[in-house]
């Protein structure tokens, strides 16, 4: 049962959350009709500050903060993959997203598939982009509950049976609410609250930690007795594993919906770039929740059976004292809901632009619109605590891995779209298709894990089954594209004005090269 100083303190932030939700408003400007743009987007009006703290309090979700530990604490060093993932992040972020944010400003474009579109006058192509961003978002939303769930139970907050699922649905209702409402600029407003409070947490535990052990030696060899020294590092065989799905994370993490909006709602390029340089902050943060990981493992805490990540939870519970640890369960809980927010806005947003006006009601006003993407907002959200209820916690993880190589399989059409408009539309969708199928039954195939051995004998290389896939999209989509020029197949009209292939121009001043 939770103390009630943590209760207490707990039930402080989660107010202060709601309250900050309510005060989104005030970043609303009263003279503007409403629109699509404005709810999703908040007016493409964030600056550097706001955008930092959405784009990261998105990116880096509370699944993360338990996940990455969690998997620290039962395999060591493998856990870390995602310190290298989010790093290369930054760079991609930096390059992509300015790049898409110029373009979709220029044009209008709220969605990347509103990009595909016009970049290759494939309504086809376009559409399997926005449902396969929505169909990876959902087990994702999901798993922000799990999330929320697994701190709530290690910390005594989260009652068994019905009162425990009231817990829930009462947490999302608020942001439910806030979101119908506010749109985007209640989850940017509640991001400066989990900024906050999830730095200063983590900076008390990580000092409570260090003190008790003596400093990091300490923990890692206490860690190392209990795990076995060789599982704190990698073997070689590990290692292309561990690389491939860091790449392979990071290329997906940005074609994810909920990843873009929030980067489309920058004021403009110059911020994201500023954004992108500061982003690795977010990142040592998610390298001192893995070192929690080891730090639970030395120190003796005995997660349940398929629950490690409750580990970091339960270390918090022992280590600090009840309003700390409130404070700490709490900064986790609201990192939920900035991301949960995000996700269900994308997801909608996609559907409305990409599925409702393009196919349903193409004379839909802009009023309508917006009223379409709330009511979709929140049956995404209410589908997430369903799904939650109704499913074992592993179903929602196997979801969610499929989900980030299903992501990935709409790099070529987005990404590499950015810089060439050369591949037909044709052999995307034929690409697609083959990553999709060839991804799912790799990952299946395995039982569900992302990493999958390719080749035979002895020692076969294991790597990220979704990197695996994208090869073979690649494949596909540039044999089919000269095969489909050699045939001379007609394709859909670019709109975008951007170049049709990759050109390098020469800075007079410095003769640098510049694509």
């Amino acid at each position: 049962m939770a103390d009630g100083a943590m209760t207490a303190t707990f039930l402080a932030v989660i107010g202060g959350a709601s309250l900050l939700a309510v005060t989104a408003r005030r970043l609303r400007p009263v003279d503007r009709l409403p629109s699509l743009e404005g709810w999703a987007l908040a007016d493409r009006a964030l600056g550097p500050g706001w955008t930092w703290l959405l784009l990261g309090g998105t990116v880096f979700t509370a699944y993360t903060f338990t996940a990455v530990p969690g998997l620290a604490y039962g395999n060591g060093a493998r856990a870390f993959f995602a310190v290298p993932y989010t790093v290369i992040v930054c760079p991609l972020a930096f390059v992509l997203l300015s790049r898409l944010w110029s373009v979709a400003r220029r044009h209008g474009y709220i969605t990347a598939a509103d990009f595909v579109r016009g970049r290759y006058g494939s309504p086809s192509l376009a559409l399997v982009v926005a449902l396969t961003g929505i169909l990876a978002t959902m087990p994702y939303l999901a798993l922000q509950l799990l999330g929320i769930r697994a701190v709530l139970t290690a910390g005594g907050v989260y009652p068994r049976g019905a009162a425990g699922d009231l817990v829930m649905v009462a947490l999302f209702a608020g942001l439910a609410v806030a979101t119908y409402r506010q749109g985007l600029r209640a989850p940017a407003v509640i991001s400066a609250l989990k900024a906050v409070a999830v730095f200063v947490s983590l900076t008390a535990v990580t000092w409570l930690v260090l003190e008790r052990f003596g400093g990091p030696g300490p923990v890692f060899d206490g860690a190392a007795r209990r795990l076995g020294g060789p599982a704190l590092l990698l073997s070689p065989e590990q290692q292309p594993a561990y690389a491939t799905l860091a790449l392979g994370s990071a290329l997906a993490l940005l074609m994810y919906p909920h990843v873009l909006t929030a980067g489309f709602a920058a004021d403009g390029p110059r911020t994201l770039r500023k954004v992108s340089v500061a982003l690795p902050a977010w990142t040592g943060l998610l390298a001192l929740f893995g070192f929690l990981g080891i730090a639970a493992l030395a120190a003796g805490v005995r997660a349940p059976r398929g629950g490690a990540e409750a580990a970091v939870p339960m270390l918090v519970d022992r280590l600090m004292p009840a309003p700390l640890a409130g404070l700490v369960f709490a900064a986790i809980t609201v990192g939920a809901l900035v991301p949960a927010a995000v996700m269900s806005i994308a997801a909608a947003t996609s559907f409305v632009r990409n599925v409702y006006v393009e196919y349903v009601h193409p004379t839909a006003t802009p009023k309508r619109q917006v009223r379409i993407a709330k009511a979709v907002s929140l049956t995404a959200k209410a589908g997430a605590v369903a799904f939650v209820f109704g499913l074992r916690d592993q179903d929602a993880v196997n979801l969610q891995l499929l989900g980030g190589v299903w992501i990935l399989q709409i790099f070529p059409a987005v990404a590499v779209g950015l810089f060439t408009g050369r591949l037909h539309p044709r052999a995307l969708l034929a690409g697609w298709a083959v990553g999709m199928a060839s991804g799912t039954y790799l990952v299946v195939r395995e039982g569900f894990s992302p990493i999958v051995p390719l080749g035979t004998g002895a020692g076969p290389l294991e790597i990220y089954a979704g990197l695996a896939a994208l090869l073979l999209n690649l494949t596909v989509a540039l044999a089919g594209t000269a095969a489909l020029t050699r045939l001379g197949v007609p394709r859909g009209t670019d709109t975008t004005d951007l170049p049709s292939r990759l050109t390098v121009r020469r800075r007079p001043e410095t003769g640098a090269n510049n694509p």
